[in-house]
């Protein structure tokens, strides 16, 4: 090949900068893998906006210009509460001052006019923004059109926060754009938007904070008003604190000011104003919806949904959510008007807290928190845990487990002489300072003896006292000892879910308040129950069975609360005062029937000052007990307990007694005959309340025959703590428990 054949360099490349052996640059190549990309992902991203925009929900003038107001229900569907329904004063046009329009658009939506339901610069500034960490601290991505869709149609749970929200409600924004003005949807938001206190829109805002129209207020107070939707209740002028609300109002001021709305001389004098200035005590002329429940009555049981809703995200306020609980109104009244009008107490000071549930599911029926209250939301004592149960701990941490884990009977010989606490000096009394020796397990829960308790405790061993605790919903941050064995601190809802258990044959359910919740765009959240087997059918039935001698047995301090015709078990408790004060701190009654549990707790909130129980009052929770749960069974009476196939019932010195089949308990006794007398009848059976106080005489020669059947189990020895060896401290099962010193208020046995 001659020189002029060989190709020129600059013939060596195409003229679009590729070689000739067809290799483009590798630079050009990723632009446009990246470029197809893009592509790819817009085409998506458009295909899914427009698939979630298909089934976004309708929205029409009714539902942009309607209140939302969370609408609560009973479990028959009547309404009890109107979430703040305070009567709402709708503000036309010319009702609306400019200024507002101004303060609104200016701290809300700056380019409000200019764009159409979603500002696509105002994104992509928003989330550079995020990205970056700093904010101007007044918008985000939503247009005041999107907020209103917000408002209108959608909840504002952190579960809905999804982008196939975000398209639905941008879609919405921009048809809303299409068929209203700009002029109606301003005065839509500001007629809807949630302004603190219960108060939905402006102009309503503007009577209950300063008793005035919107025309009145100077531009100090509309600035303030169109500031707080943001955060109601930080920026609420009537806080104790109006630092927030003070900030808040600058902010608006200023924000006007850059969008040319006002000087800044305009904005310094209105910031010189206090945001309490002219501030109306008497709240204007708002009235509150009617219901006809009063507020006070539901008050503790709507705390407690409200808290439910917003622990999972829901917004109350704001959400127009429809809310069915599980609360029967009837009860609910009921309980209220016991406590504070029919069952006498000490004096208005003198507290109560009380829960109601449905042992076949959790359902909280109804709820007390208080006495004599003033203060809407105020402290719910049926949720508090900061008072000792007393004696009403004995069936969960003491003898439940005991028949649970060790299998007794209600025989079961139980101890009840001179008790030292392990590693101290201290002994352990009951309220009338006196030893019973040798009784019954079942004498001994009945009568609440203190030491058969916690020696009872010390065979079942802290471990699997907790682990039954456990399975009744009860825990503490500390470990366990052997005095919460006669001393708890929970809740009267915590009691009510726990004895429920007995009550339906050995399921715990949790508690619960709400069915169901039905958000603005139709979807309903359901709620069921979610119960867990807690301990063996045997184990609830014997217990129940043990129980129902609290109201009949003339030995018991439950008697007072006793029902003809009702079939019910439960429990006492008292706690006494430390250091040998006079009276009673706590009161506790648990009582249940196949359908209904309830616990109550009755006391002084400050007992430390003064506040002791005395001795005429100390069945105030009994009482209280008695007139709910007579009113309970007589709308949905109870049948008795059906005995379980595990378990027979044994003839034990001439009573009816338990055992669990096939256990070691279960032989050398005869069978007890159905048609023998068990009568429910308040009564004086033949046990240990006969006793004097001795650990000897009738009491002891009772059980000779259940203590001649453990000794034959036992090889012949009886191997029960006797008198003679209670007097030491017991070493045999002291390792599962510290030393304790006797609870401060500690159960006194009743």
């Amino acid at each position: 090949m001659s020189n002029n054949d060989e190709p020129r360099r600059e013939d060596q490349y195409r003229d679009d900068g590729g070689y000739d052996d067809g290799r483009k640059p590798l630079l050009k190549r990723i632009l446009l893998w990246i470029c197809g990309a893009i592509v790819l992902f817009f085409i998506a991203g458009c295909a899914l906006f427009f698939y979630y925009a298909s089934s976004a929900p309708k929205i029409s003038q009714r539902e942009l210009s309607s209140q939302n107001t969370t609408v609560i229900y009973d479990a028959n569907n009547k309404i009890i509460s109107r979430l703040g329904a305070q009567k709402r004063d709708y503000a036309s046009d010319s009702q609306i001052p400019e200024t507002l329009k101004h303060a609104v658009v200016a701290i809300e939506d700056r380019r409000f006019y200019k764009h159409h339901g979603v500002d696509i610069r105002r994104i992509f500034g928003a989330a550079i923004n995020n990205v970056l960490g700093r904010s101007d601290g007044m918008q985000g991505g939503s247009t005041l059109t999107q907020q209103l869709v917000k408002l209108s149609v959608f909840s504002t749970a952190q579960s809905d926060r999804t982008f196939k929200r975000k398209a639905q409600e941008a879609w919405l924004a921009l048809n809303v754009e299409r068929h209203f003005s700009k002029n109606q949807i301003l005065k839509y938001y500001i007629n809807k938007v949630y302004m603190g206190n219960g108060v939905y829109g402006m102009r309503t805002a503007a009577q209950y904070y300063y008793g005035k129209n919107l025309n009145q207020l100077d531009l100090s107070q509309l600035a303030l008003l169109a500031g707080m939707p943001q955060s109601p209740t930080n920026y609420n002028p009537l806080a104790a604190n109006t630092k927030y609300a003070t900030a808040r109002r600058n902010e608006v001021l200023n924000a006007m000011v850059r969008a040319g709305y006002i000087s800044k001389s305009a904005a310094q004098k209105a910031a010189n104003e206090s945001v309490t200035d002219g501030l109306d005590p008497d709240h204007g002329d708002v009235e509150s919806s009617e219901t006809n429940v009063k507020e006070k009555i539901v008050d503790p049981y709507i705390k407690e949904v409200l808290a439910q809703l917003q622990a999972e995200g829901y917004n109350p306020n704001t959400d127009g959510l429809l809310v069915h609980t599980n609360m029967d109104l009837g009860a609910q009244k009921k309980l209220y008007e016991a406590a504070n009008n029919e069952v006498s107490f000490q004096n208005d000071q003198m507290q109560a807290g009380a829960a109601v549930t449905d042992p076949h599911n959790g359902q909280v029926i109804a709820m007390l928190g208080g006495r004599h209250s003033n203060v809407i939301y105020g402290l719910n004592r049926a949720v508090q845990q900061n008072r000792s149960s007393g004696s009403t701990a004995k069936p969960l941490m003491d003898y439940g487990p005991a028949i649970e884990y060790l299998q007794w009977p209600t025989f079961k010989t139980v101890s009840d002489t001179k008790f030292y606490w392990p590693g101290t000096n201290k002994v352990l009394h009951d309220f009338d300072k006196k030893y019973k020796g040798n009784m019954t397990m079942r004498s001994a829960l009945v009568e609440s003896r203190n030491v058969p308790a916690i020696r009872t405790l010390q065979e079942v061993g802290i471990k699997r006292a907790t682990t039954f605790l456990g399975g009744l919903g009860i825990s503490q941050k500390e470990p366990y000892t052997l005095q919460n064995g006669i001393a708890l601190y929970i809740s009267p809802l915590q009691m009510s879910a726990a004895y429920a258990a007995f009550a339906n044959g050995g399921t715990y359910y949790r508690p619960y308040y709400i069915n169901s919740i039905t958000t603005m765009d139709g979807k309903t959240k359901t709620y069921s129950p979610h119960g867990k087997r807690a301990m063996s059918k045997a184990t609830a039935y014997m217990m129940t069975d043990m129980l129902k001698g609290v109201f009949t047995n003339s030995a018991s301090t439950g008697t007072a609360a006793y029902l003809s015709g009702v079939h019910q078990a439960g429990k006492t408790g008292t706690t006494d005062f430390p250091n040998g004060g006079s009276g009673v701190m706590d009161s506790w009654m648990a009582g249940y029937t196949k359908n209904y549990s309830i616990g109550i707790w009755t006391g002084f909130d400050h007992p430390m000052n003064g506040g002791a129980i005395s001795s005429q009052y100390e069945r105030t929770a009994v009482l209280l007990y008695k007139s709910i749960m007579q009113y309970l069974d007589e709308e949905n009476h109870a049948s008795n307990w059906k005995m379980p196939d595990t378990v027979e019932a044994v003839r034990v010195n001439g009573k009816r007694q338990l055992v669990i089949k096939d256990s070691k308990w279960a032989l050398m006794y005869s069978a007890w005959n159905d048609g023998d007398d068990d009568s429910e009848t308040v009564h004086s059976e033949s046990s240990s309340s006969s006793a004097t106080g001795s650990s000897s005489g009738s009491s002891s020669e009772s059980l000779s025959e259940s203590r001649s059947i453990e000794s034959i189990l036992n090889g012949g020895s009886h191997t029960e703590s006797n008198s003679s060896s209670a007097t030491q401290s017991s070493s045999t099962s002291t390792s599962t428990s510290p030393a304790p010193s006797p609870a401060p208020n500690a159960g006194n046995g009743q």
